[in-house]
């Protein structure tokens, strides 16, 4: 199958990637509709990518050793020891971690730059309706209303796509929040008490918070780390988390509220090892921002002459180290859904089978993993080396952290 007009509403690293997916294809026309006016590279916060996983989607041609990237070798926990001898607390175990890290801006502005140049890639475009029909499907923005033969959803969890499709999915939150920043390594105290290529979980009764380092896109690094850990009852979020009265939501760099900010504050003081506590205190204000965790994958990922990709078919929770893969391994299916099949019902076909069981998959991970590190998190304090690997063993479950296998 060959040809076809075909449009991505998105333009983030799944957008993109969707993109050239359509455009290796086969498709004639591609237009990318993405709701921002621009700041999309100035984005720049850390992802990973298992090595197995990079290695397959290098092999597809969506990652390349030309994109920067960090090395990541093990995973060291530790707990606060208050006797101990080190400001980074007690270590109670050091596991594998093969990933590579990512700065979300430069890894999106590698994948633009690979986008054919007759793509059109509309920014400021919000898509306001999206409605099959006539053999195609009818995409209305402000500036009008233009028909394609297939539109890719790849908009997120506040899918507009998702929502003309399967309006009855409604993200589930989670009953926790991720605290994210990031900022330069040259602000880092005493970076000799961490190495280059260790990934560091300190966890405590209730979370954990996850700390590695990533490219700058400059040729040097930054520290960027999340904390995940579910706020006292009776704080005031100020966040309107009735997701039937506002849907989801999540602040913006520099718009944590006064409570928020002193909770993160105590968790880093008293609950952190001094090192680490000192470290997410060297985060600034504007660096700064909170996504409340949520759940939700779409029955199908695909509807009449909609498909869905990345966040906009299912999300999962973080702990899973697979996000920017799911949504790069989508658009590798796709490729080959559109390059095998005789017609776009065969294509559509082909993707959901392959996709929707794996996102369901990992939605179920990402359940697994967020009870074990957050909500009925372990007495870590009395874990040591052969605990802790049993442990992992039994909350991966399948071993599906950092992605699961695409299938070739």
């Amino acid at each position: 199958m060959r040809g076809g007009n075909v449009a991505v509403v998105g333009g983030s690293i799944a957008g993109c990637a969707a993109a050239l997916a359509a455009h290796r294809g086969g498709a004639d026309e591609i237009t990318v509709y993405e709701r921002a006016g621009g700041g999309l590279a100035d984005r720049g916060v850390g992802l990973a990518v298992h090595d197995s996983r990079y290695a397959e989607l290098e092999s597809a041609g969506y990652m390349d050793a030309g994109m920067p990237w960090v090395q990541l070798v093990r995973r060291r926990w530790y707990v606060r020891d208050d006797a101990a001898p080190s400001p980074v607390g007690r270590e109670i175990a050091v596991l594998p971690f093969p990933f590579r890290t990512y700065n979300w801006g430069p890894l999106w502005r590698e994948l633009r730059g690979r986008m054919p140049q007759d793509v059109e890639f509309r920014t400021g475009a919000t898509v306001r309706a999206v409605r099959p029909g006539g053999g195609g499907v009818e995409v209305t923005t402000d500036a009008g209303s233009t028909h394609h033969d297939l539109v890719i959803g790849a908009d997120g969890y506040r899918s507009a796509v998702r929502a003309a499709r399967f309006g009855d999915v409604r993200p589930e939150y989670a009953g926790y929040l991720a605290w994210r920043g990031a900022f330069p390594e040259a602000r880092l105290a005493d970076p000799e008490r961490w190495a280059d290529d260790d990934c560091v979980y300190a966890v405590f009764p209730g979370g954990h918070v996850i700390i590695y380092r990533i490219p700058d896109g400059a040729g040097g690094h930054r520290v960027n780390w999340v904390l995940y850990t579910a706020p006292p009852p009776d704080l005031d979020l100020g966040l309107g988390l009735d997701l039937r009265l506002t849907g989801p939501t999540s602040l913006p760099p520099g718009g944590l509220t006064e409570a928020l900010a002193a909770h993160l504050a105590y968790v880093a003081d008293e609950l952190l090892p001094p090192y680490w506590g000192a470290l997410l205190r060297e985060t600034a204000p504007a660096e700064l921002f909170l996504q409340p965790m949520y759940d939700f994958t779409a029955p199908r990922c695909t509807a009449d002459r909609v498909l869905l990709v990345g966040d906009a078919a299912a999300v999962a929770r973080p702990h899973t180290g697979a996000g920017a893969v799911k949504a790069l391994q989508d658009a590798t299916v796709l490729e080959s859904a559109l390059t095998a099949a005789d017609s776009w019902a065969d294509a559509l076909d082909a993707y959901d089978a392959d996709r929707t069981a794996s996102g369901r998959s990992m939605v179920d991970l990402g359940w697994r993993l967020g009870a074990a590190l957050v909500q009925e998190t372990p007495d870590w304090r009395a874990m040591d080396q052969a605990t802790m690997e049993t442990w992992w063993k039994q909350a991966d479950g399948s071993g599906a952290f950092g992605g699961r296998e695409l299938k070739r």
